[in-house]
């Protein structure tokens, strides 16, 4: 399929109600930046060919993150920030010649999903619309602009609530802050903006108005879901779509056979894959991308941090930390153990307390740990990287490895015990 869609996501503002010196499209929800969460709700689509994100405040902090996981995007600074509209126009010159379509969207809405963005372009594309505004409809739609139809139910307008009238302020239909349009058709609306409104700003709403005023189809296409339209502006809501997303992951993976013993303490990221017959055990964290095998068990206070891949019938305890590592079937890490960038082969026994130390302070590099088929380690234990240990090895409590093991060998470092008989009668 001919990839004939651009997008524009805002991603300049300061979000000073974060209270933060990270800029707000780079705070986390499971350990994933907010404005992740966009371009890859959007490039799930199949549709885009090339992301302008606009930026601002801190802009080279948000520009790195984009450089570094997006191919298909670029950055655009605005620069100084004038609205909404101003935002926007930034990827005009970029744009010119296109002759496809534009979906313009903030880079603060981590719950809107591909399925909405999907169906938001087929009825853009089945109505001939030149522009199509995502609205939704809150029982309470304070704050937000309102979406303001003639006596037809035609779209007429967007008017902001600063500047809304008392009847418009009663109107529940509110704007996402979403658009898709017809780019060489609505273009020209950004060179005929003016800041003749409440906060002296360009607003991009206003390309709604000019699109009307033209004899241009203008529509509406609402959500079915409000809580996708939901916008980070405070640490509050931020922790609000935290919980409406984890909700959202784990009602479908209860659908999908897996077992979660207690939703309510269960934090599951969605770019996290769980087979059926899995059971995960309360107050677990899981974030990050990774993918669970049948028959797995999870915790207790388990913590899984991302680029994890189990097989099946892992066991996973409790206080358990896993991060970067592939663990093949019928493996057990028992509780208290941490496993970091790390191979574990099949059958293979991590005795309570393992460590792999797999940082180096000093040169802030990472090394891997290797554990082949059928090896076991000790309580206690701590593996040294870079190290391995051969099939079917075995680590007695309390070692310290710091070299390779061979295959069915024993390794253990342990000092002699001493016992001192009727020391504390003499030290009374």
């Amino acid at each position: 399929m001919e990839k004939n869609v651009k997008s524009i996501i805002l991603a300049a503002g300061k979000g000073t109600r974060m209270k933060s010196e990270t800029p707000k499209v780079l705070h986390k929800i499971f350990n994933k930046e907010l404005l992740g969460y966009v371009l890859d709700e959007v490039n799930k689509t199949g549709e885009i060919s090339e992301n302008f994100v606009i930026v601002g405040h801190k802009a080279e902090e948000v520009e790195k993150f984009v450089e570094n996981h997006y191919e298909n995007a670029k950055c655009l600074l605005q620069s100084p920030q004038l609205g909404t509209g101003h935002a926007a126009f930034q990827a005009y010159e970029d744009l010119k010649g296109f002759e496809g379509e534009v979906i313009i969207l903030n880079g603060d809405i981590p719950l809107l999903t591909t399925g909405t963005l999907k169906k938001f372009i087929e009825n853009h594309r089945k109505n001939n619309a030149a522009l199509t505004v995502l609205s939704a409809i809150f029982e309470n739609p304070q704050n937000y602009g309102r979406i303001i139809r003639d006596e037809n139910g035609n779209l007429s307008a967007i008017v902001e609530e600063k500047d809304a009238t008392p009847e418009q302020k009663a109107v529940n239909e509110i704007n996402t802050g979403v658009y898709l349009l017809d780019w060489a058709k609505v273009s020209p609306a950004f060179l005929n903006l003016d800041s003749n409104n409440a906060q002296g700003e360009y607003y991009l709403t206003d390309i709604v108005k000019w699109t009307i005023s033209n004899g241009l189809k203008a529509q509406s296409f609402i959500l079915e879901d409000n809580t996708e339209s939901f916008g980070i502006n405070s640490k509050a809501q931020l922790a609000q779509a935290a919980k409406i997303l984890k909700n959202r992951v784990i009602n479908r993976l209860l659908e999908d056979g897996v077992t979660i013993v207690d939703p309510e303490t269960t934090y599951i990221s969605p770019d996290t894959e769980i087979a059926p017959d899995v059971i995960i055990y309360p107050c677990t964290y899981i974030e990050g991308k990774n993918k669970i095998g049948k028959d797995c068990k999870i915790g207790p206070f388990a913590r899984l941090r991302g680029g994890v891949e189990l097989g099946e019938g892992v066991k996973i305890g409790n206080f358990v930390e896993i991060k970067n590592s592939k663990i093949k079937n019928h493996t057990n890490v028992s509780h208290l153990s941490y496993v970091g960038d790390s191979e574990l082969g099949s059958n293979v026994n991590i005795g309570a307390g393992t460590i792999t130390a797999n940082y180096n302070h000093a040169t802030k590099e990472k090394f891997c740990t290797k554990i082949n088929d059928g090896a076991s380690t000790g309580s206690n234990s701590v593996l040294v990287a870079p190290v391995e240990l051969g099939e079917n090895a075995s680590i007695g409590a309390g070692t310290v490895v710091s070299k390779d093991i061979p295959a069915f060998a024993l390794g253990l470092t342990r000092a002699p015990l001493k016992i001192f008989a009727d020391w504390f009668k003499k030290s009374k």
